[in-house]
Parts: structure tokens; C-alpha cells; sequence
């Protein structure tokens, strides 16, 4: 993918996973209304998934896209998760045109293998997903391929080198995690450069939590640009990264569209004195009081009921931080049940994990505080 390209792509994209709801489905002619806007204000990059609703993304944008604009007037996205609940090489390479016939598109501008990393990568080599997607892209039917990923930047590395063609790839990147020890924004986002490899970046507000910081931040930001909002100072951050193909935000309603298009109309990359408060605002975030977990695991080996017990942290300190209960419960059943591990009721009480924690941490205590909030 060449930089012409890449500067030329508008560095705002329309996250197709949180759509406006009514009635507990898809709000279709929000939908609609958003997919206008979007269009108007000069961006073209929709970004869904396979799984996304259990299919009613895909469905959803094309009803509101597709099958209303011309098909050289935007950008479509998806993924193919070949770990989810395929059971063979034919099951998820139909996932591609189950994708196909949802939306209508005819083709895919840009198509992604779906979440590399962790326990999930092995799935998409033991049924040749790379292979059938290359394939795809040369009968027309993916313009570019490339794959989301969520891991450390040594795993990347890895995949990297084993699969030199990839077109693009698509990472969270966000100011809180820019130098996280476990997500690695930062080294993750170097590793693609030095593979030349344009990024697209996901949860850039992660998950919505950014848009309502501390309130320490947010006094901050006011001080310093008192017409933008945090959301904006999340996005203007990812946005101003090197090698960025677009951000992705995911939208769930038109005051929400409304406000990512002042911050990109027209977009003004982040000065050296916006990423000086952008790092104050992480030594604010940092002193507000959560679970000092360093995710070394050593409390999981002895663990007799497998309770995920660092990912249960992670998730119980996002929430102390942002108060965003539902983002939290969703990540907590990702750290939980979508692992194969158990949730914090699930504590025995027997104090193995007390007794190996480097951090002398009151895991227990700690258990049953997550569990009262998040289960």
C-alpha cells in the first residue's frame, strides 16, 4: 500500500460495532442518518465484523450504506474470526461469504483475519485461512488484506515475519495504553513501522472509557483547548501517529458522529505541548487508587478453580477509573469466560494465590469486591 494512499485516506473511520439501539436491535434510520453524515462531512472508511451483533452489523450497514450509495463512494471493512465456533476449514471460510451476502458489497476494500493473538492465531494456519483470503484477493473480491490483533508486540513480530504480504494492519492504540505493559500500543505500533506496514487504528477512546476521564483530566483538557471535548484529545492522539491509515471510532449515536467530525474538519495533528498534556493526563489516571497488579500470573498457577485473576484486575481497575459498568462487565466476561477461565465468585478462599503474589496484594478480598460489582 503506498503512502499516497495512505495520505489520502480521511483519518476518521466509522466503527460499525456499538450502532444506536431501539427496542434491543439496530436502530436503522439513526443508522442511516449517521451513515449521511459520515459521507457529507468527506469520510469513507466503515469498518464491521463477521461477529459483530452476531451478524446484525454486517446486515445493518447494508441496509444503511450499501444499498443507498454508489459502491466507489466508500470503503468497506470486515473480519473473519476463525476461531469463533468454527468447527473446520469449510466452516470458516464460509464465515467470508456469509460476510459477502450480509452486506451485499460485492467486494470488500478491506478484509481482515479477526483478533490475532493469544490462544486464537492457530486457528486461521489449521484451516488455511491465510491462504483462502489470499486467493479471495486475487479474484477481486478483497482489495486489501490485513489482519486486527491483539497481543504483545513480540507475538506481532512473529506473524510479521511469517506473513511478509500483508497489506495493512489494524491495532488498539490509545493514549492510556501507549505504554501498557500488556496491551503495548507503543511497541506494537513500531513494529509495524518497521515493517512499513500502514495501521488502522481500533479503540482509540477505548471502548468509550476516555471520553469520561477523572475528573483531574478532564480540568486538564478544559484548561488547555476549552472547546474540545475528551474524546477529542483521545482521537487527535491516535490520529497523529505516523503511518496511520484512519481511526477508528465506534459511533452509537448522530451527537457522537456530530463531534468526531469537529475534531476532523479539519483534523490538526497534536502539537509537542498537546502530547506534553496528553503524558500529564496519564500521571493523572495513574494516581487515581486501583489493584497495583503487575500481571506476572504467578497467582494462576496454583490456582485450583483457574480463576483468570490478573485479567479480573485489569477490568476492576478500568472501572474504578472510568465508572463505565457495562464496557466492564463485557471486558470482564473477555478476561473471564471467553478464556476458558473462571470468574472472581468462583474463589475458594484457600489463599494459594496470597501466598505467591510478589505484590503482597489481598487477592481475595480483591476477588469478591470484583465479583459484588461485575458479576
Amino acid at each position: 500500500m503506498d503512502d499516497v494512499f495512505v495520505k489520502s485516506m480521511p483519518k476518521l473511520g466509522f466503527g460499525l460495532m456499538r450502532l444506536p439501539q431501539k427496542d434491543g436491535e439496530i436502530d436503522l434510520p439513526q443508522t442511516a442518518d449517521m451513515v449521511d453524515m459520515f459521507l457529507d462531512a468527506g469520510f469513507r472508511y466503515f469498518d464491521t465484523a463477521y461477529g459483530y451483533g452476531n451478524g446484525a452489523s454486517e446486515l445493518a450497514i447494508g441496509k444503511a450504506l450499501v444499498e443507498r450509495y454508489p459502491r466507489d463512494r466508500f470503503c468497506l471493512a470486515t473480519k473473519l474470526p476463525a476461531w469463533a465456533g468454527a468447527r473446520s476449514a469449510e466452516e470458516a471460510r464460509a464465515m467470508f461469504y456469509t460476510s459477502l451476502e450480509r452486506t451485499g458489497a460485492g467486494y470488500f476494500d478491506f478484509f481482515l483475519l479477526h483478533n490475532l493473538g493469544e490462544n486464537r492465531t492457530h486457528y486461521f494456519d489449521d484451516y488455511g485461512i491465510w491462504d483462502f483470503l489470499a486467493e479471495q484477493k486475487a479474484k477481486g473480491l478483497i482489495r486489501h488484506l490485513g489482519f486486527s490483533f491483539h497481543d504483545r508486540a513480540d507475538v506481532l513480530e512473529g506473524i510479521l515475519q511469517a506473513h511478509p504480504t500483508m497489506d495493512f494492519i489494524q491495532l488498539q492504540i490509545n493514549y492510556l495504553d501507549w505504554e501498557s505493559g500488556t496491551v503495548q500500543s507503543r511497541a506494537c505500533w513500531e513494529t509495524a513501522r518497521r515493517h512499513g506496514k500502514p495501521i488502522i487504528i481500533m479503540e482509540p477512546v477505548k471502548g468509550g472509557n476516555l471520553a469520561t476521564p477523572p475528573g483531574s483530566v478532564r480540568e486538564l483538557f478544559a484548561s488547555a483547548r476549552p472547546g474540545d471535548t475528551p474524546a477529542a484529545w483521545a482521537l487527535r492522539f491516535a490520529a497523529s501517529l505516523d503511518g496511520v491509515l484512519t481511526v477508528l471510532s465506534g459511533m452509537s449515536s448522530v451527537e457522537q458522529m456530530a463531534d468526531n467530525i469537529r475534531t476532523f474538519s479539519p483534523f490538526q495533528p497534536m502539537t509537542g505541548e498537546d502530547l506534553e498534556i496528553i503524558g500529564k493526563a496519564r500521571e493523572l489516571i495513574s494516581q487515581v487508587p486501583t489493584i497495583q497488579c503487575t500481571g506476572c500470573e504467578y497467582c494462576m498457577k496454583g490456582c485450583p478453580m483457574h480463576i483468570g485473576i490478573p485479567g479480573i484486575f485489569r477490568t476492576f481497575n478500568m472501572y474504578k477509573l472510568f465508572s463505565s459498568l457495562n464496557w466492564a462487565k463485557g471486558d470482564y466476561l473477555w478476561n473471564t469466560d471467553a478464556h476458558g477461565l473462571a470468574r472472581a465468585s468462583a474463589c475458594v478462599g484457600c489463599g494459594q494465590c496470597e501466598e505467591v503474589c510478589p505484590q503482597h496484594l489481598p487477592i481475595r478480598e480483591e476477588l469478591q469486591n470484583a465479583a459484588r460489582i461485575l458479576e
